[in-house]
């Protein structure tokens, strides 16, 4: 037993005080010997990473970063691909849809999708006069009903505002109906006729109020006062597009008459009203779907 000082028996405890058995073995879980436990490999900084990867994208090594890749259906044969899909039949190869074309159809018996907008070519409701109509706005509107249908179609609109000294051409007054029926059928009863006689009233007063060298015409930075004070508020931007584009002399002259400040007005006032529609929490931003903005744009560009 003497030649055998640290056989203690399997599963002994040494005395008190003895020194620990010398052992080649590395204690189970304990760190290597040749570092503290969790330092790090002493060939990279803590957190770096290993030196052969490469940089996120970064092409392959030896190659340069602007190299022509080869397309990925050129070239000769590949080698035969033994995925999991071996042996399915091959997808079929359908044409992606055109884009703003409708999702697929539902499933047979379910509900269609809500639409954004109705048909623009709708036909109108029959409506009346509001109460305490002004008479001379009943009898205007009766006389250019020549037909006694409860409808004007846009040439006798035309008509009848000539005859209180407000001429407009025809793309006016289509404007004018679409604003105030949302519809292109070109017609107007007499709730809708109400509203735009006495709409036409103020902004009559409007322009007449920003014309103060009364030339009959508004420059540009009187438009962006009259616009404002209808609460459209348009960048310097937008305002140079809306003198360029309704100004007679195409944007020479910089200055809009009467009968042109009368379609801004109506394509800012509907556009904006369109948007609104859209911003429901007034925060000045609006996700259209796309059949939903051709069918806003569309109709002030086809009056």
């Amino acid at each position: 037993m003497s030649g055998y000082p640290h056989n203690y028996g399997y599963g002994a405890q040494p005395p008190y005080g003895a020194p620990p058995p010398p052992s080649s073995a590395q204690t189970y879980g304990a760190p290597p010997a040749s570092a503290p436990y969790g330092a790090p490999p002493a060939s990279a900084p803590y957190g770096a990473p290993p030196q052969s990867a490469q940089p996120y994208g970064a092409p392959p090594p030896g190659q340069s970063p602007y190299a022509p890749v080869s397309a990925p259906y050129s070239g000769g044969p590949s080698a035969p691909s033994y995925s999991s899909d071996y042996g399915k039949p091959p997808k079929e190869n359908k044409p992606s849809a055109p884009y703003g074309a409708p999702p697929p159809s539902a499933p047979y018996g379910a509900p269609p999708p809500p639409q954004p907008y109705g048909s623009p070519f709708a036909a109108l409701v029959p409506s009346a006069f509001p109460p305490g109509t002004d008479p001379n706005v009943i009898a205007c509107f009766q006389i250019a009903d020549h037909d006694g249908s409860g409808f004007i179609d846009d040439k006798e609109l035309q008509s009848a505002l000539s005859s209180y000294n407000q001429s407009f051409s025809l793309r006016t007054v289509h404007l004018l109906m679409y604003t105030f029926t949302n519809s292109n059928v070109r017609k107007i009863g007499p709730k809708e006729f109400t509203s735009l006689f006495y709409s036409l009233q103020n902004w009559r007063a409007t322009f007449e109020r920003f014309d103060r060298d009364r030339s009959g015409k508004i420059d540009a930075s009187e438009l962006k006062e009259a616009l404002l004070s209808q609460g459209f508020a348009v960048s310097p931007v937008v305002l140079d597009l809306l003198v360029s584009k309704f100004d007679k002399t195409g944007g020479k002259n910089k200055a809009i008459e009467y009968d042109n400040f009368i379609e801004c007005c109506l394509t800012v006032k509907g556009l904006t009203e369109k948007f609104k529609e859209r911003d429901t929490a007034y925060t000045g931003v609006a996700t259209f779907p796309y059949e939903a903005f051709m069918l806003t744009i569309l109709p002030f560009l086809i009056a």
